[in-house]
C-alpha cells in the first residue's frame, strides 16, 4: 500500500472568532487566524441561507489575498425567524428583545462553510441547517440569562455551548457543532478531499 502524504499547505481560519478557533482545536487543528474584514451586511431581499453562503465564500477570498498558497476555512452563520434575519445583538437590551421574539418559536440557523485552496482556486462550499426550538421564556428568565451570559456577539443572543442550552426545548441538526458556528463533520470531509486528513 502506498504511503499517504498529507498536503504541506498551511491551514488558515478566516475569522477572529474564538468559538470557531476552539472548535478546531478540539479536533487537533491549530490554524493561523486572519480576520477577513469584509462588509457583512445583507443585500436587499437576500435570505438568511444565501447570506451565510455568500459571506463564507467572500471571507475565504478576502483572506486568500494574504495567503496565496493555503487551505482557508471560512464560515458564516445567520439566523432566521418568520423570514426575518436575526443579527448579532450588540447590546444587552437588543439581546433581551431578540430572546423575547424567539421565545416559544423555532429559529432556523444557516451556517455557510467554504474551504478554499488558494493555490488551485478550488472551493468546497456547503450550507448546514439547524432548527432550534426555544422554550417559552419568561421576562425573568431572559433577564437572568442575559446577566449571566451576555452573548452580544452571537446571532440569536445565546451560547449553546454554555448556559444557552437552557433556553431550548430541542435542537435538530446533523452536526452539534454547526450551531456554535462551524460544521466540523462537513469540514473534515472537505479537508480529506484536499489531502489534509484529520486522522
Amino acid at each position: 500500500m502506498p504511503k499517504f502524504t498529507p498536503t504541506a499547505l498551511p491551514l488558515i481560519l478566516a475569522s477572529s472568532s474564538s468559538y470557531r478557533r476552539t472548535l478546531l482545536t478540539t479536533i487537533g487543528l491549530h490554524p493561523t487566524c486572519q480576520a477577513p474584514n469584509i462588509d457583512e451586511s445583507a443585500l436587499p431581499s437576500e435570505d438568511a441561507a444565501t447570506l451565510a453562503k455568500r459571506l463564507s465564500v467572500a471571507k475565504a477570498l478576502a483572506v486568500a489575498k494574504h495567503f496565496p498558497a493555503a487551505l482557508i476555512i471560512a464560515s458564516d452563520q445567520s439566523a432566521e425567524l418568520n423570514g426575518h434575519i436575526l443579527g448579532k445583538p450588540g447590546t444587552i437590551e437588543k439581546a433581551k428583545q431578540q430572546l423575547a421574539y424567539c421565545s416559544g418559536r423555532d429559529v432556523v440557523f444557516h451556517t455557510g462553510l467554504c474551504l478554499l485552496n488558494s493555490q488551485t482556486g478550488h472551493q468546497h462550499i456547503a450550507i448546514e441547517r439547524v432548527t432550534a426550538g426555544f422554550r417559552k421564556l419568561s421576562t425573568q428568565e431572559i433577564e437572568r440569562y442575559t446577566n449571566r451570559e451576555p452573548a452580544l456577539d452571537c446571532a440569536g443572543s445565546f451560547k449553546v455551548e454554555g448556559l444557552g442550552i437552557s433556553l431550548f426545548r430541542h435542537v435538530r441538526s446533523d452536526d452539534p457543532n454547526t450551531l456554535i458556528g462551524l460544521p466540523l463533520i462537513r469540514l473534515i470531509e472537505f479537508l480529506s478531499k484536499e489531502n489534509y486528513p484529520v486522522l
